[in-house]
């Protein structure tokens, strides 16, 4: 395989978008999938981007720091932004999508790509001989880690990422249940378990006695603080789960028409409805323990689980160390890498560092000069983290409001106004996305927002809907094919 071709090394979130944008620039690409030939402890089917943790891609409010990257992903053209939206469940404020659809969708453009090749092996080594993407993800084989130690001279970090259960829905006892979205956002799209202060302490004191799940040998838990196991939360403290995903805040029971004590929100898994997932309820617990507290809850006395929750091993480097701007690695800038294992955290984090990537590598493939989105862009302040965080103590991160610098001369009402601040952060940041889409001769989707709604944003309705950023990338995307056909003929 030559220069002017590609190999994506995992077939993720942040693989298949990168497979996806570089077979549209014209680079033929060849992605090496190991499921199901060889299978994780967290994957359960063969399908590309699976979404094994959650089905929720988070806030898709305009003026929250992950609608922002969603929104920038979209005006690019995404393509699992794309099909995220054409697979949405009801979710609140959220963008919730049924992942077995979601996969089945990715899984059947990707791979009825002319310029996508998909084979069903384990890579066991970086390849030599092309640029390559290594996006394997947090369950990297051994045998590919050990490879990238090799080239990178680096140890790998590892910490432990984890997965809520999922319960039938016919289980539940909704007498017990009300429905409704925090603040009343989002309608009535989340189901609520109220529990009473003495339901609570003994549902917490339940926990603090649980008997946990098997540690093998070689695991060494080190947690994500952002995703942390309900039972590391109710060691810290009586109320820690009330702030957290048991926080009652902002939902008034229509029986009692009280805030209860604390709540536990359920979001449903797809369009029937039939099964959701217990939002924040990640753990490490034995299933018998599962089964036995999570009973506890109000509404869930009967509930029969689909899945239990898990944590499983998540692998990644030391980027700031390693990678180039341009998420390449500098001891071998042939080798990209994108989604988790470059220390990303989050769904959508993930599918913004594979279409990075993605253009990148096509960029590099014509010999052209790559220029990373600027700081003042979602995904340009998350890719600068990446590339430029404090190395000695690297943690990974999500897409917040503290890695975008903050908007300078700015009048002073809007200045001591926090949403209002956010909120021209958010122009700020597309305004500047716009004219690197135009610099970079990205061909957007012609999906955009108005920060000024309230509506999650949606996709456009066809090919009529060109925007005005559209029109303007089409000419130097046009450049930039054909440069990639000379290059490639």
């Amino acid at each position: 395989m030559s220069a002017k071709s590609a190999v994506v090394i995992g077939g993720g979130l942040a693989g298949s978008e990168a497979a996806w944008q570089l077979a549209e620039r014209g680079i033929p690409v060849t992605i090496l999938e190991m499921r199901p030939l060889l299978m994780t402890p967290a994957h359960k089917t063969d399908r590309l981007a699976e979404l094994v943790c959650s089905n929720s891609l988070k806030s898709n409010t305009p003026g929250a720091a992950s609608w922002l990257l969603k929104e920038e992903l979209r005006r690019g053209g995404s393509l699992l932004m794309k099909l995220a939206a054409e697979c949405a469940v009801p979710g609140g404020a959220a963008l919730a999508v049924d992942r077995e659809r979601f996969s089945e969708a990715v899984t059947a453009a990707v791979a009825g790509h002319s310029l996508i090749r998909l084979r069903r092996e384990e890579a066991r080594n970086v390849p030599s001989e092309s640029l390559a993407l290594m996006a394997s993800g947090p369950l990297t084989s051994a045998a590919l880690a050990s490879a990238l130690q090799s080239l990178s001279g680096s140890e790998h970090l590892f910490f432990y990422d984890s997965i809520s259960p999922i319960v039938d829905a016919e289980t539940l006892n909704f007498d017990r249940i009300f429905r409704a979205s925090r603040y009343g956002k989002g309608g009535d799209d989340y189901l609520n378990c109220p529990l009473s202060e003495p339901e609570y302490r003994a549902f917490h004191s339940a926990l603090l006695a649980a008997e946990p799940a098997e540690t093998h040998p070689f695991e060494d838990p080190r947690y994500f603080e952002a995703c942390l196991p309900i039972e590391e939360l109710a060691r810290r403290g009586v109320d820690t789960l009330r702030f957290g995903p048991m926080k009652p805040v902002g939902l008034i029971d229509p029986r009692t028409h009280r805030q209860p004590y604390a709540v536990v929100q359920l979001r449903t898994e797809n369009l029937r409805s039939t099964s959701y997932n217990l939002v924040g309820f990640q753990n490490h617990l034995r299933f018998p323990e599962q089964k036995r507290i999570l009973r506890m809850i109000p509404g869930l006395e009967n509930a029969e689980f689909l899945r239990f929750g898990q944590i499983h091993r998540n692998t990644y480097v030391n980027a700031p160390r390693l990678l180039a701007r341009d998420l390449s690695l500098r001891a071998d800038p042939k080798v990209f890498l994108a989604g988790q294992l470059c220390g990303v955290e989050g769904y959508v984090e993930c599918i913004a560092t594979g279409f990075l990537a993605g253009l990148a590598i096509a960029a590099r493939a014509v010999g052209v000069e790559f220029e990373p989105p600027p700081r003042t862009t979602a995904l340009g302040s998350l890719v600068h983290y990446v590339t430029h965080a404090d190395p000695s103590n690297y943690q990974p991160a999500n897409i917040s409001f503290d890695l975008l610098p903050p908007a300078e001369g700015l009048e002073r009402r809007i200045a001591r106004d926090r949403r209002a601040r956010r909120e021209a952060q958010c122009q700020r940041a597309l305004a500047a996305f716009d004219e690197w889409l135009i610099r970079q001769g990205v061909a957007g989707s012609g999906q955009t927002s108005d920060i000024s709604s309230q509506q999650p944003s949606q996709p456009a309705a066809g090919p009529s809907s060109a925007t005005k950023t559209e029109r303007k990338t089409r000419e130097p995307a046009a450049a930039l094919a054909a440069a990639t056909r000379a290059k490639c003929d």
